[in-house]
């Protein structure tokens, strides 16, 4: 399958000949859920641009003990450090939720950005909006509730997914967020009670999305997912 620069708002901002000088560098990837696509402190020898695919970046104290950071779609990209010097990953980047998406290597990368403004601007643009959701999930981990966390997690992973339904255990989600799975097992009956969500053998389904966000804490909505800066001379959006 051939890739299309429409199906990443990075790469669907573009020019096209910003995009025809990238596209031959890119390979259409299927990426498995619970694929490590790199470990913190590593440096990076692809970056990936998901398409259909959710990425987690989860940071990991010495303990063993780790959470989520930030969440990638196809938004975004992963491994914004490649682009930012070459330094180690901050954190690691396992594949949520299965799909597929665009990877290529990160040296390549660098040489193209260091030529292509339009695509040094939006890979600028998306990591301020990157860190800002990083920035974001650290204040509500320490000021709101577990409901409120589980919530607010729920709708980024939606908005980043096709269709309502998470292939995840409530293990998975605690590890996640940082908590003991008993807090999430606790949170997640009262959603399915009040009718949000249904629950059952590792699957869950969204069943009220407003719902969630009324439950849900300010921080769903500060900062949303990053809107691609659309060069004038783009033309590559429906290639």
């Amino acid at each position: 399958m051939s890739p299309k620069p429409s199906q990443n708002k990075v790469l669907s901002a573009l020019p096209l000949a910003d995009w025809e000088r990238l596209s031959p560098q890119l390979e259409w990837l299927e990426m498995p859920a619970g694929t490590l696509l790199h470990e913190a402190g590593s440096l990076l020898k692809h970056v990936y641009f998901p398409v259909t695919a959710v990425v987690s970046l989860i940071s990991t104290m010495k303990s063993g003990a780790a959470a989520e950071v930030a969440v990638v779609g196809n938004e975004g990209m992963v491994g914004v450090c490649a682009f930012m010097g070459g330094a180690p990953s901050l954190s690691s980047a396992v594949v949520q939720g299965s799909g597929y998406g665009l990877r290529m290597g990160a040296p390549a990368l660098r040489a193209q950005a260091q030529h292509s403004e339009p695509l040094m601007q939006q890979l600028l643009h998306y990591t301020q909006a990157l860190f800002a959701q990083m920035a974001q999930t650290s204040a509500c981990n320490r000021h709101h509730g577990l409901d409120q966390q589980l919530c607010r997690w729920l709708l980024l992973h939606l908005d980043r997914q096709q269709g309502s339904e998470m292939v995840i255990t409530q293990e998975r989600i605690a590890a996640m967020l940082g908590v003991r799975r008993e807090g999430v097992t606790g949170g997640a009956l009262k959603l399915q009670k009040a009718g949000l969500i249904s629950y059952g053998r590792g699957r869950l389904t969204v069943l009220d999305r407003s719902g969630l966000e009324a439950r849900s804490c300010e921080c769903y909505a500060s900062p949303s997912p990053a809107a691609p800066m659309v060069h004038k001379q783009s033309q590559c959006a429906n290639v």
